[in-house]
């Protein structure tokens, strides 16, 4: 993986089996790096302190700006794409914690509590000793976790082929300005059955799971340094007020905001 750096030399290799009821690992990030799919016998808390992953599996995409982190249960497969330099800062958590962030992947809030204690348990000695302080520290970082909120940052895709077609298009492109039934004829389905199919497989219509499309997309090109009416255009949104308005709507502040907030 050469384009992986890490700060400590050799890549640190990601544990086969936890000593403790938590491993942390902390890797650096150059933009563009991809970690291919894969999976893990336990559960991971990813939290990049600077940059955005974007983490997808078969079920959907989970984008993670700073001060948010994405729960990733134990045995689901997912890849992980960087954008701008990240720094991962990733908990390995085993089943000794009892129940965290359910058996779905989602993105959590991160508190900064959680925060802090995250980039401390970057230091534990392995294995940390079972009492002490670091294991007082893993109990608060299990109930931060338990505690966090969830953010709307997901992007569930549909399994039925003709909805998938069309949601890896606008994956790929989310500012294509094609109708619901210019994309009903091209995925060989009527307006109404793909509306309906939208709805049942990814519980948002259409017009909400584009916006959410879209949405995501901004984080990440935000997150690359791109201007808001660059976006905004990229987008299709016809002026940069509306996509703001989107920005605001979804996140509670304006994108200038929200990652001036987060530098």
């Amino acid at each position: 993986m050469s384009n992986i750096r890490h700060s400590s030399g050799p890549n640190p290799p990601v544990p086969r089996a936890l000593a403790r009821p938590l491993e942390a690992l902390a890797a650096e990030y150059e933009p563009g790096a991809r970690i291919p799919l894969h999976q893990h016998p336990f559960a991971q808390l990813l939290y990049a302190s600077s940059g955005v992953m974007t983490v997808t599996t078969e079920h959907g995409t989970w984008v993670v700006p700073p001060d948010r982190a994405v729960w990733v249960p134990a045995r689901v497969e997912h890849a992980i794409r960087m954008t701008g330099r990240v720094s991962m800062r990733t908990l390995y958590l085993s089943d000794a914690l009892g129940p965290l962030a359910g058996v779905a992947c989602c993105v959590v809030q991160v508190s900064a509590l959680l925060r802090e204690s995250i980039l401390r348990a970057m230091a534990f000695p392995k294995p940390y000793p079972e009492r002490g302080v670091e294991a007082r520290l893993v109990a608060v970082i299990a109930d931060e976790i338990r505690a966090a909120s969830t953010a709307p940052l997901h992007l569930p895709l549909p399994r039925d082929p003709r909805a998938r077609r069309v949601a890896d298009a606008l994956c790929a492109d989310p500012g294509d300005p094609r109708t619901l039934s210019d994309w009903a004829r091209a995925a060989g389905a009527s307006a109404r059955t793909l509306e309906r199919v939208f709805e049942r497989e990814t519980s948002l219509p259409f017009g909400a799971w584009r916006q959410q499309a879209r949405l995501l997309r901004a984080l990440e090109q935000l997150a690359a340094g791109e201007s808001v009416t660059s976006v905004a255009l990229d987008l299709g949104y016809e002026t940069p007020s509306a996509f703001i308005a989107m920005f605001r709507r979804a996140l509670g502040t304006s994108p200038g905001r929200y990652f001036r907030a987060r530098s």
